[in-house]
C-alpha cells in the first residue's frame, strides 16, 4: 500500500510540475497572495484551469517564478475522490517533500539593429506625430526603433515581434493595431506602450529599455533589468543611440531638415 501511494503521489508530482504521458489540467490556484498547484480547484482560492500539452518541447512553470520552487504535496479528499497539491488544507495530509528547478531563461533578442548613426530620414512624420500624441521624447522613440528593428517595417524576430516597433502580438492587439507592419500604427503603438512603460517605471529608462526587450514580468521577476546577456546589451544599445538621437535632434537644422523629407 506504501508503495502504491508513493507511486501515485510522484504521478501527481509530475503532473503538477512537468506534465505526464497523457493530457491534463492543473489548476493555479491563488489566496492571500500565494500561489498552489492542485489537480482539482482549490476550496477558497481562486483558481485558473491549465491544460498542459503533452506534445510540448517544454513545459510552463506553472508557479510562476524564476527561481527553484521547494515545497510538499498534499493529499486530500474532495468530493469523494484524492485531490493532490501543493497547499496544506484541513483534512490534508503529507504526501512529500519536492523542489522545483527553476525554468530555463527566456530573454528576448538583442535587437536586429546596430548601433550607428542616426536616421533621421527615416519615417520623420510619423515619429513626430507619435512623440507629440504620446509626450514620449522623439529621441527614445527613434533609439527604441533603430535598436529594435532598424526602421525596418518588415521585420520579424526570432521571439514573433514585429514591424518597425518590434510589437509582440499581443502588445499590437493591446494598443489597436490592425495591421503590425504598417509603418503608422507601429510606431504609434509603440509610443503608447513606452508611455505605459514610463508611468509605470516613474521615467526609469533604464526599466523602460529592459521591459520593452523582456518583458514586464520578467523585470518584475529579478526587480529590474534581467540578467540576461540580450537583454544588458539591448539596454546598453538604446541608452547609446538615446544620446544619438538627442544630440541629433538638438542640431538647429534638424527639425527642419526632418520635416522636409518624405517617408520612405
Amino acid at each position: 500500500m506504501v508503495r502504491s501511494r508513493s507511486a501515485v503521489a510522484l504521478f501527481a508530482l509530475a503532473l503538477l510540475i512537468a506534465g505526464s504521458v497523457e493530457a491534463r489540467t492543473v489548476y493555479r490556484c491563488v489566496r492571500d497572495g500565494t500561489v498552489s498547484l492542485s489537480t482539482a480547484p482549490e476550496p477558497g482560492s481562486r483558481c485558473t484551469a491549465k491544460h498542459i500539452d503533452d506534445n510540448a518541447a517544454s513545459v510552463t512553470n506553472l508557479f510562476g517564478t524564476g527561481e527553484a520552487v521547494s515545497g510538499v504535496l498534499y493529499e486530500r479528499m474532495q468530493d469523494g475522490k484524492p485531490v493532490y497539491g501543493t497547499r496544506k488544507l484541513p483534512g490534508a495530509v503529507k504526501v512529500l517533500s519536492f523542489t522545483v528547478p527553476a525554468p530555463p531563461g527566456e530573454p528576448a533578442h538583442a535587437g536586429l539593429g546596430r548601433v550607428g548613426p542616426p536616421k533621421l530620414d527615416r519615417y520623420p512624420k510619423q515619429f513626430r506625430a507619435a512623440a507629440k500624441a504620446t509626450g514620449v521624447d522623439e529621441a527614445w522613440l527613434r533609439a527604441i526603433a533603430h535598436a529594435e528593428s532598424d526602421y525596418d517595417a518588415a521585420a520579424v524576430s526570432s521571439k514573433g515581434a514585429q514591424g518597425v516597433m518590434q510589437l509582440m502580438p499581443d502588445t499590437s492587439r493591446e494598443y489597436g493595431v490592425a495591421d503590425p507592419f504598417s509603418q503608422d500604427e507601429s510606431i504609434m503603438a509603440g509610443a503608447r506602450h513606452l508611455r505605459a512603460l514610463m508611468r509605470r517605471y516613474r521615467n526609469d529608462m533604464t526599466l523602460v529599455a529592459a521591459a520593452y526587450n523582456a518583458g514586464i514580468g520578467t523585470v518584475a521577476r529579478y526587480g529590474g533589468v534581467p540578467p540576461y546577456a540580450e537583454t544588458q546589451a539591448y539596454v546598453a544599445k538604446v541608452q547609446a543611440l538615446h544620446g544619438r538621437y538627442r544630440a541629433a535632434l538638438e542640431k538647429p537644422s534638424a527639425k527642419s531638415r526632418s520635416g522636409a523629407l518624405a517617408s520612405p
